[in-house]
């Protein structure tokens, strides 16, 4: 029985876009071996790291939304562990996959205008806020 994951991984920094799409190329023939399909392959670019890994200071980041049984997504797994250009891996079975574009993916300005939006939602208008009262009167000390 085929289930669904997404798997992202991030290569360092120092070898080229086009390794980078031969490994995920690599990983796409691993999962077909196993009677899997990769629906969707994301190449994030070249991403800052929030700390450093293995020296490496930014990183290759690619998605990929795999359907194949748990024998395929663990192959890959282990050659996503023993290969030296891998920085970190991760794989997340989901109930659905989603082909529409990641987080990693979007503008940023489309997120900011997103966060905007919500703002401006949650903020009470000037009307509604109740008039702050200013009194005169000193404290006796």
């Amino acid at each position: 029985m085929q289930r669904f994951y997404e798997t992202i991984f991030i290569a360092r920094q120092d070898i080229t876009a086009n390794q980078v799409e031969s490994l995920a190329k690599q990983y796409t023939n691993v999962i077909k071996e196993f009677s899997g399909e990769v629906t969707k392959t994301e190449f994030c670019g070249l991403r800052n790291l929030a700390y450093k890994i293995k020296k490496n200071r930014k990183g290759h980041y690619v998605l990929m939304n795999i359907a194949v049984k748990p024998e395929g997504i663990k192959e890959v797994e282990r050659q996503m562990k023993i290969n030296e250009d891998v920085l970190r891996y991760l794989s997340v079975r989901v109930d659905e996959l989603d082909n529409a574009p990641s987080a990693l993916m979007q503008n940023r300005g489309f997120r900011e205008d997103i966060v905007r939006e919500e703002v401006r939602t949650e903020a009470a208008p000037k009307e509604e806020r109740a008039p702050i009262e200013e009194t005169t009167e000193e404290l006796a000390v």
